[in-house]
């Protein structure tokens, strides 16, 4: 958190932590109370209808905490018009996220970033293949993806989020391409050996045990540890890009 976050929720009246679009691990929830009193975790249903968050507003000062940076997520844009609405006044701090971090520590260069995507949990038999199509569009243009990883198998966001894995993130990667095969998609259209594309896999960011392994999608199972991920899937990459990826390498 910056000066200025911290100063602004140890202020606040209420104090609200959003739980489902990013998560703190649970031996920093203690440190937050610490660092700027206590706080009480909301889920998605409060924050997309928030009558009572604005109803507080109203007559107190209230924060909303979000992990990263609160403009990542369509619902925090959402909240803040409703409030503007209403006529209350806001003030929105910028954080630190993790999608700047991912390519600040990739090694990669930043201009050669196309559209990033989540990968989403499947529900049921409902699987879509548009992530895949984003990625297959940047390798089109020569541009890395970066992948940001579900956290909620319900698609709900009401239960304690579940971090998906660098394996589950390769299996369903492979399961889509699969499905997209089946829906008609160009064989053409995928890059010859997916299983041998290069992965970039980042965990923790912004933790202390932060760790940054590159491998394939044929061995992205065998990244083991960490708590929560992303993954980078590079196309081609220039000769310093490629050493930055063959010092982390990991694998076969």
């Amino acid at each position: 958190m910056t000066v200025n976050a911290i100063e602004a929720a140890k202020e606040s009246d209420h104090r609200f932590l959003e739980g489902y679009t990013a998560t703190l691990p649970p031996e920093q929830e203690g440190v937050l109370e610490d660092l700027i009193g206590s706080w009480t975790r909301l889920m998605r249903p409060d924050v997309e209808k928030p009558d009572e968050l604005l109803r507080l507003a109203r007559s107190s000062t209230v924060a909303l905490l979000v992990v990263g940076d609160p403009m990542q997520a369509t619902t925090h844009v959402d909240l803040l018009l409703r409030a503007k609405d209403a006529g209350l006044d806001t003030e929105m701090i910028p954080g630190i996220s993790a999608t700047t971090m991912a390519i600040t520590m990739s090694g990669l260069q930043s201009y050669r970033f196309g559209r990033q995507v989540t990968l989403p949990f499947p529900y049921g038999d409902y699987l879509p293949v548009s992530p895949l199509r984003y990625i297959l569009d940047n390798r089109s243009r020569n541009l890395h993806t970066l992948v940001l990883l579900d956290l909620d198998p319900t698609g709900l966001g009401v239960e304690s989020p579940v971090h998906m894995s660098p394996a589950e993130a390769g299996g369903i990667l492979l399961k889509m391409v699969e499905k997209y095969e089946i829906e008609g998609g160009s064989k053409e259209d995928l890059v010859e050996g997916i299983l041998d594309w290069p992965v970039i896999v980042l965990s923790d960011l912004g933790m202390v045990d932060c760790r940054v392994c590159s491998t394939n999608l044929r061995n992205v199972s065998d990244v083991k540890g960490g708590r929560i991920h992303c993954l980078i899937l590079p196309s081609s990459m220039d000769d310093l890009e490629q050493s930055s990826f063959d010092g982390m390498y990991i694998g076969d």
